[in-house]
């Protein structure tokens, strides 16, 4: 087991450990930092196909932090799971056919009833939503895997210490912490733990991080750019400090 001591960021209140399984990779030499959040709103990876060139690879990354599935999975923009991994498989193909490292992460747990509200149970039929959302995380596995890509299981990671249902304290926004019945994205608090984990993951692996790209849909997107909430932003905070 090894220890994470999100303490040392200054940034959460709790230490949590996990398996040496979810934190594959190899050792790079780090460096100075630029970080860009290439993350937008409704994306799913046919948008990100669509601009990998304009807004990731433009920055000639070192590394790129990919999380995208949330709404291949649970928007109308819901594809086939074989489409879904196709078109994975092509972004990665992409990123390292231009010399960038990819540290993909797994897609984040939800707060189901709220997601009910968005869409009808039958949506998610016939597998259902959380057996939908499993298919997709082992994509993500099996890619990073067959890649040999880097892997961080922030599912995993929110499913222990995010509390993700209608508390105060969820790491999932809720009524209770944003005043709305969301369900799906990080509060600032969630976007936090995000930046903590990649970054002991970047230092602790020792990977290439002069150009960090954050690539992805919402979740990656916050608030926007760097400087406000977003994981990119806080991110940023960690690797310049």
């Amino acid at each position: 087991m090894h220890r994470r001591n999100f303490l040392q960021a200054g940034l959460l209140t709790a230490t949590f450990s996990f398996p040496e399984k979810y934190f594959p990779g190899r050792i790079c030499q780090p460096g100075n930092t630029a970080v860009f959040n290439a993350g937008i709103g409704g994306n799913n990876t046919v948008d990100l196909l669509k601009r990998i060139d304009k807004d990731c690879l433009v920055h000639q990354p070192d590394l790129t932090v990919l999380m995208i599935g949330t709404n291949d999975m649970n928007s109308m923009k819901h594809i086939a799971l074989p489409e879904y991994e196709a078109n994975l498989r092509k972004i990665v193909v992409q990123l390292i056919a231009a010399k960038s490292r990819v540290l993909m992460m797994t897609i984040l747990p939800v707060h189901e009833p709220y997601l009910y509200t968005r869409h009808p149970r039958a949506f998610y039929e016939p597998e259902g939503h959380a057996k939908r959302k499993q298919q997709v995380n082992d994509v993500i596995r099996k890619i990073a895997a067959d890649n040999k890509q880097d892997l961080l299981d922030m599912g995993y990671i929110f499913q222990q210490v995010g509390d993700v249902g209608e508390e105060t304290d969820s790491l999932i926004q809720n009524v209770a912490n944003s005043q709305k019945q969301d369900g799906v994205h990080p509060t600032p608090a969630g976007y936090r733990t995000i930046a903590v984990a990649v970054y002991e993951y970047i230092t602790q692996r020792q990977l290439p991080h002069n150009r960090v790209v954050c690539f992805g849909d919402s979740i990656t997107f916050g608030d926007g750019g760097t400087n406000g909430k977003s994981y990119p932003a806080y991110l940023k905070k960690l690797l310049t400090a």
